[in-house]
Order: C-alpha cells, then sequence, then structure tokens
C-alpha cells in the first residue's frame, strides 16, 4: 500500500487534510491536485491520524491509520453541555471499594480507551502494570506505614509527622488508609527518555478515570503509596515496573461501595484575563 492512499472517486481537491496535517507533510494544490507526501518527508509523520480523521468525504488513508479501522464518530451520541457537565461533576475519588476482584475484561477495556488520549508527538509509548489481590497491596500499604513511621521518628515536629500519625495508629487498628480497601491497583509508566513522559501518563490516568465512570467503576489516586514510591527505591522496585521506564502516580480501582446522589460545589475558580 502506498504511504497516503487516496480515493480519488470521493476526494474532492479541497485542501482539508493538508491544512490539519501538524506536520505539515501533506501538500497538494487545491482543486487542481490530489493529496500527496513526498517520498523524504514520510519518516516525519506522526501517525496521528488528522488526516484520515478531518476529511468529511472518506478519501483518504495513511500508513498506519486505515480508514476502515477507523470509526465514524456518530453525531446521534454526542453530548449535550448538561450531560457532559454532570458527567464531569459527578465523578468522586472513591475510598471505599466492594470486596469484589476487578473484572480483567472490563480492565482491559478501560487501558485500551486510555490509549486515546493525547500524547505528546504521539508517541503511544505507555505500559500499564497491574497489581491484583489484596494480598499483593497490603504489603505496599505496609511499607508506605514504614516509611511514615520514620518520618516521624526523625522529624517528629513536622506538618508531614503530624499528617502521618492518624493514619499510622489506624493502620494499628486494622485499617489501611493508605490503599483503603482496593483490590487492583494501577501504575502506568514511560520510557525515561521520554521528554514529556509523566505528563503523557497524567493524561492517559486521567481519561481512564473518566471512562471508568459509565461502568460502574471508581478510581482514586493513591497519594501517600506515590510520596513512600518517591523516597523508597526498594519498594518501587518490588512493585515489578518496567525496565528503564519512568512513573508518575498509582491509581486505585474497582468498584465503589456506595453510590453518591449529590454534586458538591466548590469554590469560584481565580482567573487572570490579560
Amino acid at each position: 500500500m502506498a504511504f497516503l492512499t487516496i480515493d480519488e472517486a470521493k476526494c474532492k481537491q479541497d485542501g482539508i487534510c493538508a491544512a490539519e496535517c501538524p506536520r505539515g507533510i501533506i501538500t497538494q494544490e487545491i482543486g487542481k491536485t490530489f493529496p500527496q507526501v513526498a517520498k523524504e518527508d514520510e519518516i516525519r509523520c506522526m501517525i496521528c491520524g488528522h488526516c484520515v480523521a478531518v476529511c468529511p468525504h472518506g478519501a483518504l488513508s495513511v500508513a498506519g491509520v486505515n480508514i476502515a479501522d477507523s470509526l465514524e464518530i456518530k453525531k446521534d451520541l454526542d453530548l449535550s453541555w448538561e450531560q457532559a457537565e454532570q458527567f464531569l461533576r459527578s465523578r468522586r475519588s472513591i475510598r471505599l471499594f466492594k470486596d469484589k476482584p476487578m473484572d480483567r475484561q472490563t480492565l482491559q477495556r478501560l487501558i485500551e480507551t486510555a490509549r486515546y488520549a493525547p500524547i505528546a508527538s504521539n508517541a503511544q509509548n505507555l505500559e500499564w502494570t497491574v497489581i491484583e489481590g489484596r494480598d499483593k497491596l497490603q504489603p505496599l500499604s505496609q511499607e508506605t506505614i514504614n516509611w511514615m513511621q520514620r518520618v516521624i521518628d526523625a522529624q517528629p515536629d513536622s506538618p508531614a509527622a503530624d499528617y502521618f500519625r492518624p493514619v499510622v495508629v489506624r493502620w494499628a487498628e486494622g485499617y489501611d488508609g493508605i490503599l483503603r480497601t482496593a483490590r487492583t491497583l494501577l501504575v502506568p509508566t514511560a520510557p525515561k527518555e521520554s521528554a514529556n513522559g509523566l505528563v503523557d501518563l497524567s493524561i492517559a490516568l486521567s481519561y481512564l478515570e473518566l471512562a471508568a465512570l459509565p461502568l460502574g467503576v471508581g478510581t482514586c489516586w493513591a497519594g501517600l503509596l506515590r510520596a513512600a514510591m518517591l523516597a523508597t527505591p526498594e519498594l518501587v522496585e518490588s512493585m515489578g515496573l518496567p525496565e528503564g521506564h519512568t512513573w508518575y502516580y498509582p491509581l486505585m480501582i474497582g468498584y465503589p461501595k456506595f453510590r453518591y446522589h449529590r454534586m458538591p460545589e466548590r469554590k469560584a475558580p481565580v482567573i487572570h484575563w490579560k
């Protein structure tokens, strides 16, 4: 197949694909020639699919993005503003999960959806580590508690020690305030050499937790575990993350024990118009 394949019977030579190309490698004379990419410019293609997605006539495919595999956007599935607002505002951080294993098929579906998050240069180089079962999560919580106790011992008068003490006390009483009642933990990673890896990971996690809502799945960013991971290389090593990869945040995921019925208001945004 050619690098850029044009269905000349459908192409209107309107130049939309050339105008949309992020790298500016598609050229044509509007109304006179069909879109083309010079041989020497093919290597610059990000395989983002913009040209395929923007063509209103379904007239082209590019190497790596076949129009036959590109689903058409259905107008009847568009969200209204009211639907979108409720969808976004109704998301809650879940800290109490059902004692039910996360369905792998559902988890696979969510991870596959997260790959459509915007990623710098369309690198598509994220990997996902899934840690399943309380028997594997409990030791991670324990190591986090151990780190917190070390901070308390070394800096007893610090704000961190004040914050950590009740968490450590409740752990001794049998309550896991680190990973709560989650049975599954997600840790996306990116190659260390990726300049935008941490941003890519953050956006992908945000996509995933929003996609989880219609499936009855809840999430919570594991901040205390993350802090312990930053301070304890041995803890990170015990999690078996891919070598040569960087990580940003672990995410608890599972089925919420309770359902929420209201959308509490938040502080008004501070906006600086220039």
